[in-house]
């Protein structure tokens, strides 16, 4: 093993156990905000597989979010499984739903794929709600966490060290994609999808496994939120605006990189939590002003400051 690479397992291993000790440190009300973070960290990272990598901009992730957060719930509820039997066989099942659609919709591209996704979830959600006898319907359904039923709640620091874990699997996931052949091939799909075809690319099988990939993830972290929240209703776990925040991250950090999505998300996050609490009524506004402002003059990200449409590019393309 070469020098760098040891340096960067040394650097690992001393940003995790600081991570897991991090709560330690914190009032109760910080976890929850980290955990929240941590949460997002994981979702953005797996958008990027799909969006960043591969280029497909995929508007209705949030139905893979909220069908691993509803399987896990109905089989708790109905199936008396334990969370931890439910998270792996909601994430499975979330892959196989996600590798069925995908065969079709990714023949699409561009806005078409971006609206027929947004249709798939908008779809979902409605489903869920007219499944009244499984899902409870739009009253919501409550995971059983006590009275001898289900998996005891985890409590704040046990839901961060489950989405630490989490954040770290989508992460680790993102980082072997970003070094493989395959990961370079959704590269050259992103580039330009003929040209990939014709260079040996077999570019159907690489987006539905992207897809597949990227929708596991997601389902895995909103099994572990319906958990967390004990009641879920379809509008909040199929509500678009997860989405749009999971694609602001990793737009503001640097879509197609390992780094960006992390960077997003833990920027967005603490900066919206800091407007929140010191400007609670214009905190949105100020909000969206950064948000633009960032894409304005760091188009390719935060983490691509540095390269060919860095700041200083950018304040020249927009005379700011």
């Amino acid at each position: 093993m070469s020098r760098s690479a040891v340096a960067w397992a040394l650097g690992a291993a001393v940003v995790v156990a600081g991570m897991v000790l991090l709560p330690s440190q914190l009032y109760t009300g910080q976890v929850r905000v980290v955990t929240a973070v941590l949460m997002f960290v994981a979702l953005a990272q797996a958008w990027n597989i799909i969006g960043g990598f591969t280029g497909y901009a995929c508007f209705g992730q949030v139905a893979f979010f909220g069908i691993g957060g509803y399987a896990t719930a109905v089989l708790m509820e109905h199936a008396n499984w334990s969370f931890w039997a439910a998270l792996p066989v909601s994430a499975l099942g979330c892959a196989a739903f996600a590798t069925l659609i995908g065969l079709p919709l990714l023949r699409l591209r561009g806005h078409y794929f971006a609206i027929a996704t947004l249709g798939v979830a908008e779809g979902m959600r409605e489903v869920v709600t007219n499944l009244g006898w499984l899902t409870g319907g739009g009253a919501g359904i409550t995971v059983p966490t006590v009275g001898g039923r289900g998996t005891a709640w985890l409590g704040n620091d046990g839901f961060y060290l489950l989405f630490l874990t989490l954040a770290g699997l989508a992460v680790g996931v993102a980082t072997l994609i970003a070094r493989s052949r395959f990961g370079y091939g959704l590269r050259a799909i992103n580039q330009d999808e003929d040209a990939a075809a014709a260079a040996g690319v077999n570019t159907t099988r690489a987006k539905v496994l992207a897809l597949t990939i990227s929708a596991a993830i997601t389902a895995l972290v909103g099994s572990a939120y319906a958990f967390q929240q004990v009641t879920i209703y379809p509008q909040r776990l199929f509500d678009v605006d997860i989405t749009v925040i999971m694609i602001v991250m990793v737009v503001i950090g640097g879509a197609g990189t390992v780094l960006g999505p992390i960077v997003g998300a833990v920027g967005l996050q603490f900066v919206s939590e800091y407007l929140r609490q010191h400007y609670p009524q214009e905190h949105i506004l100020v909000l969206g002003a950064v948000i633009i402002l960032v894409v304005l003059l760091f188009p390719s990200g935060l983490t691509g400051v540095a390269g060919r449409t860095g700041l200083l590019d950018a304040i020249w393309a927009y005379r700011l």
